[in-house]
């Protein structure tokens, strides 16, 4: 099935919108339902990175005409962080922001207050890492997540005083846009980078945007391993899909978030000519992979793949545990890659090529454990 604009634009006028503030130990976070949840299907839970808030971080995700079919199937639940929505009061002088582990703490909260039974979660930067932290303390009630930017590590002792030493010399505004930016957006995109910088200084309150960067910043290492044959380590339990531009300045931190994830449930989608905030350079190849993922466990079996259809040719590769690589080629007769998921549910893996946006590969299981790299 494809949309014609008429129908996305009925669609999108059809979806129920509204704002609830959700109690919590340390305030109250707002919250954004689009949509109403669907039986026991999850319900989509966004978070955003540090100097976003939910419209300027998924807005243009979310209003592509390729996202309009996954509203149809599923319930938007976008969070905002304590104080970083639009209009947020000031918090008062003394006022103790909570830790990343603490904002973890508060989905729990958000899910009972909308009757949630489990969520699929769509994180980017510091959002990417709340969500991870609220998967692995409460594994039951995430399905999977979309992890774009994702960085496993605490703030080392050269990245502190990197800031520090910056800080001295640059706004932090300026310190937000080269986490969220890599160097050819901020030398060679100067229009998106002047938005984004207009929204952190005019939109954001400085104060409570300031708290949310310290609790970031002071962040402790996520506590997951891979898993080995005999050892229970602790790490993710669901599929999980880690997306990152080629030019982000993320890319490392998301490949060392990548070695410690079950290479079995774990996807990395690197995606080319492409910067900081995928969501925002490239949001129709996103939506495309996030169709794949979704369809991988088990939902969305007859959705459109529009931009498949544009392509007839694509490429990609699988990476095992050990980073020797093997390559895959296209048939025309399957245009994803799926994996075995411990027998129950099968994974679907996407990448695109310059305008493609399909890979195949059908024996991902001769030699152990695979994880999948792929590029687009």
């Amino acid at each position: 099935m494809v949309l014609e604009d008429s129908d996305v634009e009925m669609i999108v006028a059809e979806i129920e919108v509204s704002e609830h503030d959700v109690e919590t130990p340390h305030g109250r976070i707002h919250c954004t339902m689009k949509g109403s949840p669907k039986g026991d299907r999850p319900v989509i839970l966004t978070f955003h990175d540090i100097g976003l808030n939910h419209k300027t971080c998924w807005d243009p995700l979310f209003n592509h005409e390729d996202m309009a079919e996954i509203m149809q199937h599923f319930a938007v639940c976008h969070v905002d962080a304590l104080g970083q929505h639009e209009g947020a009061n000031t918090f008062s002088t003394g006022y103790e922001y909570p830790s990343m582990d603490q904002l973890a703490e508060t989905l729990p909260l958000v899910l009972k207050h909308f009757g949630l039974k489990s969520v699929i979660g769509m994180g980017i930067g510091a959002g990417a890492y709340v969500l991870t932290q609220f998967a692995l303390d409460y594994p039951n009630m995430v399905e999977g997540l979309m992890l774009i930017n994702i960085n496993p590590c605490a703030e080392g002792w050269m990245d502190w005083a990197a800031h520090k030493i910056s800080g001295w010399t640059h706004a932090e505004p300026d310190m937000i846009i080269t986490h969220l930016f890599g160097k050819e957006d901020i030398h060679h995109n100067h229009d998106l980078i002047a938005t984004f910088r207009h929204h952190i200084l005019n939109n954001m309150n400085q104060f409570n945007l300031h708290l949310f960067v310290k609790a970031y910043e002071s962040r402790r290492d996520l506590d997951i391993e891979r898993p080995v044959p005999g050892c229970n380590a602790r790490t993710l339990k669901c599929p999980s899909l880690l997306v990152v531009g080629d030019s982000s300045p993320a890319v490392d931190a998301v490949v060392e978030c990548n070695t410690k994830l079950d290479p079995t449930k774990t996807t990395l989608l690197k995606m080319a000519d492409c910067g900081g905030l995928p969501q925002v350079d490239q949001p129709g190849k996103l939506t495309e992979a996030f169709k794949y993922f979704i369809q991988g466990m088990g939902y969305m079996p007859s959705a459109s793949m529009t931009r498949l259809a544009r392509s007839r040719t694509a490429s990609g590769s699988s990476i095992t545990s050990d980073g020797n690589r093997s390559r895959s080629h296209t048939h025309d007769g399957n245009r994803s890659r799926s994996h075995t998921n411990e027998g129950s549910r099968s994974r679907s893996h996407t990448t695109e090529h310059g305008h493609t946006d399909g890979t195949a590969s059908n024996n991902m299981d001769q030699s152990g454990p695979k994880s999948a790299e792929v590029s687009c």
